[in-house]
């Protein structure tokens, strides 16, 4: 036979306050992202109507203090940043050099740069065109200028709002986010 069981009253308020505290923490520590998701989709929405591209509900993130020290100190570059072309089908990566000797190796023209992206695992390189040769700056750097190159992304293969990977010959930039 079955038996069931009935809670005494005050089991049953019991369990009515934790799943009441259990719902306000959840709504209070998923505030912020509700918010951000919702004005994501909204403007999914609106840009699917008009017929753009959707925009990603990820925020970039900055390089943390000690990236950028690293960078500086060993490669004589600032400002690192990955971005995605208007059409998609490039996706340029610009640095600026503070230490023109120490950023020496990021400008040579024997060397390969490649982007990977995290997620799709996608290998980018930079196209070369029949009349213009690499889409890159090369030669020696200057201090203060900022340098760019951008890689080929036919395919949309790697999108807004991931992470990739930079390698320059020995230097590597690890975890940039395409914005």
């Amino acid at each position: 036979m079955f038996e069931i069981r009935v809670p005494s009253r005050s089991q049953a308020a019991l369990a009515a306050l934790l799943a009441g505290a259990m719902l306000v923490s959840s709504a209070l520590a998923g505030a912020g992202t509700a918010t951000q998701t919702a004005a994501a989709t909204t403007k999914n929405a609106t840009a699917a109507a008009t017929g753009q591209k959707k925009v990603s509900p990820y925020q970039p993130v900055k390089l943390t203090a000690a990236a950028q020290n690293y960078y500086m100190a060993t490669w004589g570059i600032d400002k690192l940043k990955v971005s995605y072309t208007a059409s998609g089908n490039l996706i340029r990566f610009s640095y600026r050099v503070a230490e023109p000797k120490l950023a020496a190796p990021l400008g040579d023209e024997r060397v390969a740069p490649s982007l990977l992206g995290q997620r799709s695992h996608a290998m980018l390189q930079v196209p070369l065109m029949d009349k213009v040769g690499n889409l890159r700056q090369t030669g020696v750097p200057k201090a203060g200028q900022e340098y760019w190159m951008v890689f080929s992304n036919k395919g949309d293969f790697v999108k807004r709002g991931e992470r990739v990977n930079v390698t320059i010959g020995n230097f590597h930039a690890d975890g940039l986010v395409v914005e």
